[in-house]
C-alpha cells in the first residue's frame, strides 16, 4: 500500500506539471522512506547538470542523460520508474542505504593503504556501525556525506550542526526541497555527533537509532563514516557469519555480516591501531584466510591481526657488529624485546611499524645498551630522562624564528602538563621547529630559550595565567 501511495503522488506531480517549465519539472523530493527524482528530458544541459548534482552524482554527464542514457543514475543506485511524456521518475530507497558502504571498501589483506581520516573524532571511538530506521545520512559517489531531514516544510530555516562545524548555529544552512531539507558535508572517516536546528529549536535525527549523552544533559545523534570492510569469501550455505574482535570486546551478538554474492562482508568504521579478530561461521570460529598476519593471545588462541595506521620506518645507522637491535617506545609499552630490527646490506638496522596518528617517545636497544636516535634532532626530556620523539601524521608545527645563538629551545604546555623540560626543537635555517599530532581542542604553551620562558612571538593569541606572565594559545579544529 505504501508503494502505491508513492506512485499516486508521482502521477499527480507529473500530471500537475503539464505546461510548467523544465526547472519546475526537474525535482528532488524527500518522501518518508524514499528519494524521488524527476528529470525532464526537454531541459537544457545547465538545468540537467543542476538537478543531477542535487541528486548527488559525481561529475554527472547531462548530455548522456538527455539522450536517454541513464546508466550513471542506475549505477549510483537509482531505480527507473514511470515516464509521462518527457518527464521520467527515478526512485531510491532510504531503507536500502542503511548499510552505507564506503566508495572504496578496504579489504583485509597484507596490503596496507594510507587512509585520510580522523579516527575516533571527536572522542576515542574504536569502531562503529550505523543504525537507521530510514537512512537520512549516507555517502555520495562524490565523496561528500548527505544529511536529509524529512518534513518540516513550513519551517523558515533548518541548520545542520555538529562537532564537524564546532556546533555552529550559523553554518550548515540546509537547502529546502519538496518534502524536506538537504545538505552535503565533507567528512573524513570517524564518529560524528550532530543535531538539526529548526527555526532555533534543536532536535536529534528521528530516523537515527544511535544517540549519545553529551555529558551535560543533552542527547546527540551519532553517525559513523565508514572506512573499512571485513570480507570472507565462500561459505555459501552458512546460516550466519559474525565478525568479532578486540575492537568490540569479542561480542558475538553484535556485528552480523551480509552475504554479497559469494562473499560475506561488513562495512564499518574502525579506528587506527592494532585489532585482533576472527569470524564465527555457524558457531565455528576461524581466522581470516585472506590475512596471513596472526598472533596468539594470552590463552594460546590464534587470532587474525590487523594493524591500521601509518607505516613508520625506524632506522639506525652503523653498529655493524651488533647481534641484536630493538626499538622500544610508548607505542609498544617500552617492551625491550618486542620489536626486533633487521640488518640491511647498506649498513642500517631497520623496522617498519604501523602506528596510529599521535606523538611517540622511543629509543633503540643495541645489545642491551639503550640509546637515543642519533639521526633525529627531536627529543623529549621527562624526569631527567631523554627519549627521541616522533609525530605520526603531524598536523601542527611550532616555529620560533631567530635566536640563532641559542643552545637549546624547548616547547612545553598543557599537552605535557607543563613539564618544563619539554620537547627540544630542531634548528633549521633561521628558525627552530618541531611538529606534533594534536586532537581538536585548545592548547596553551610557551617556549623556553636556554631556560628563559617566552610567549610565541609568531602567535597573536594568548591569555593571562596565574603568574601574570601569559600563555600562548593554540586552537586545533
Amino acid at each position: 500500500m505504501k508503494r502505491y501511495g508513492h506512485t499516486l503522488i508521482i502521477m499527480l506531480l507529473l500530471l500537475s506539471g503539464m505546461g510548467v517549465d523544465a526547472q519546475q519539472r526537474n525535482n528532488l523530493i524527500v518522501a518518508k522512506d524514499h528519494l524521488i527524482l524527476l528529470l525532464d528530458l526537454h531541459s537544457s544541459k545547465t538545468e540537467m547538470d543542476s538537478i543531477l548534482k542535487a541528486a548527488g552524482l559525481n561529475n554527472p554527464n547531462s548530455a548522456k542523460v538527455l539522450k536517454g542514457d541513464f546508466s550513471a543514475l542506475i549505477k549510483d543506485g537509482w531505480n527507473m520508474g514511470n515516464r509521462q511524456n518527457s518527464v521520467i521518475q527515478f526512485d531510491r530507497s532510504l531503507t536500502d542505504l542503511n548499510d552505507n558502504p564506503q566508495s572504496h571498501p578496504y579489504e583485509i589483506t597484507t596490503r596496507m593503504d594510507k587512509f585520510d581520516g580522523g579516527g575516533g573524532y571527536p572522542v576515542n571511538v574504536t569502531y562503529g556501525v550505523n543504525k537507521f530506521a530510514n537512512a537520512t545520512v549516507y555517502e555520495l559517489s562524490s565523496g561528500l556525506t548527505r544529511f536529509i531531514f524529512p518534513g518540516h516544510t513550513n519551517a523558515r530555516r533548518v541548520f545542520l550542526s555538529g562537532n564537524f562545524n564546532n556546533w555552529s548555529t550559523l553554518k550548515g544552512l540546509m537547502k529546502k526541497t519538496d518534502g524536506g531539507w538537504v545538505i552535503d558535508v565533507k567528512l573524513t572517516a570517524g564518529a560524528y555527533e550532530y543535531k538539526f536546528i529548526i527555526d532555533g529549536h534543536w532536535t536529534t535525527d528521528p530516523n537515527n537509532l544511535l544517540q549519545i549523552d553529551d555529558g551535560i544533559g543533552n542527547t546527540n545523534s551519532v553517525y559513523f563514516k565508514y572506512n573499512y570492510t571485513f570480507k570472507l569469501a565462500g561459505f555459501p550455505m552458512a546460516r550466519k557469519v559474525i565478525v568479532a574482535g578486540s575492537f568490540n570486546k569479542w561480542d558475538t551478538n553484535e556485528i552480523a555480516m551480509n552475504k554479497n554474492g559469494n562473499t560475506w562482508e561488513k562495512h564499518l568504521y574502525l579506528a587506527e591501531g592494532t585489532h585482533t579478530y576472527k569470524f564465527l561461521v555457524n558457531d565455528q570460529w576461524m581466522t581470516d584466510p585472506a590475512n596471513p598476519t596472526k598472533a596468539k593471545d594470552e590463552s594460546g588462541e590464534v587470532n587474525s591481526v590487523l594493524n591500521l595506521g601509518e607505516a613508520v620506518y625506524f632506522k639506525l645507522k652503523g653498529y655493524n657488529d651488533a647481534k641484536k637491535v630493538f626499538v622500544t617506545g610508548d607505542f609498544n609499552n617500552w617492551k625491550t624485546d618486542a620489536s626486533a630490527m633487521k640488518k640491511t646490506a647498506d649498513g642500517y638496522w631497520t623496522l617498519p611499524l604501523i602506528l596510529k596518528s599521535g606523538n611517540y617517545d622511543y629509543k633503540f636497544i643495541v645489545d642491551g645498551q639503550i640509546i637515543t636516535d642519533p639521526s633525529s634532532p627531536y627529543y623529549r626530556t621527562k624526569g631527567g630522562k631523554v627519549s627521541s620523539f616522533i609525530a605520526v601524521n603531524p598536523n601542527y608545527t611550532f616555529k620560533l624564528k631567530g635566536f640563532k645563538k641559542a643552545k637549546k629551545v624547548v616547547v612545553t604546555g598543557s599537552f605535557n602538563d607543563w613539564d618544563e623540560e619539554g620537547y627540544t626543537l630542531a634548528h633549521n635555517g633561521d628558525e627552530w621547529t618541531i611538529s606534533f599530532h594534536f586532537k581538536p581542542g585548545k592548547y596553551r604553551y610557551k617556549f623556553r630559550v636556554d631556560g628563559q620562558w617566552m610567549l610565541d612571538p609568531g602567535n597573536k593569541l594568548w591569555e593571562q595565567n596565574e603568574f601574570n606572565t601569559g600563555n600562548s594559545v593554540l586552537w586545533i579544529e
